[in-house]
């Protein structure tokens, strides 16, 4: 929905890492962060269930085809086996893979870690979201200072399972109206934390900490990006 047509108080939903967006009196940055090896299986499906000539399509009407030189040859096929698609999206220099790269994921967490205490940045992660889904929504009601009763903290956090938004696949997946996805239901794939474990042995887990640790800082590396924002507001 475009911000004019919006009657209520308006949102904007974007992947832009925070030093992209202009920062603006009385508005609000929150930042969702996801383990970013569970982000990379999840992109994997999304590949998996995009339909190609759809997203085009819908590129063209929306901003036209002409950048897409200045974007480069398009992607190849990604590797069959899913190890190796992982091995290549960890590896990956910015903006030179199929989607956002760990680089690309990482960098995008540390512009809003680095202001994390600013009153108009509001943290948040997935796995809090999994474990305590209302006491999450009372956060973020506090944050926009939206008065909302206890009973309607817990119907909001009912519509807002994962679960919950699976079966509404038809009416919540992104850009249904263009059909860009092949399944919309799969849009919702799996959403539980811990994916990864499943290709990941020891051994793989110790070279991804390693290059974890070649691209951030060590208070980023460590600081719950794996498994949650530590105790900020």
């Amino acid at each position: 929905m475009p911000l004019e047509a919006q009657a209520h108080r308006r949102f904007i939903k974007s992947h832009t890492p925070l030093d992209g967006v202009p920062v603006a009196e009385g508005v609000t940055y929150i930042c969702v962060a996801r383990d970013p090896r569970d982000v990379a299986l999840s992109f994997q499906h999304h590949w998996a269930n995009l339909d190609r000539d759809a997203f085009m399509a819908a590129r063209e009407r929306a901003v036209g085809l002409s950048d897409l030189k200045e974007l480069g040859p398009p992607p190849g096929p990604l590797p069959e086996d899913p190890l190796e698609r992982f091995w290549l999206w960890s590896d990956a220099d910015a903006g030179k893979f199929v989607g956002p790269a760990l680089v690309d994921v990482l960098y995008h967490v540390q512009t809003f870690w680095d202001r994390g205490h600013h009153p108009q940045v509001c943290l948040f992660h997935y796995s809090d979201l999994l474990a305590d889904l209302p006491g999450q929504l009372r956060r973020l009601a506090d944050a926009l200072s939206i008065d909302a009763t206890d009973e309607r903290i817990d119907q909001f956090a009912a519509a807002a399972t994962f679960n919950r938004m699976k079966e509404r696949a038809e009416d919540l997946a992104p850009e249904v109206g263009n059909q860009i996805w092949r399944s919309n239901r799969e849009f919702f794939h799996r959403g539980y934390d811990g994916q990864w474990r499943e290709p990941l042995d020891d051994e793989g887990l110790r070279c991804y900490e390693d290059r974890v640790a070649e691209l951030v800082p060590p208070d980023v590396a460590h600081g719950r990006i794996q498994a949650g924002w530590p105790s900020l507001p």
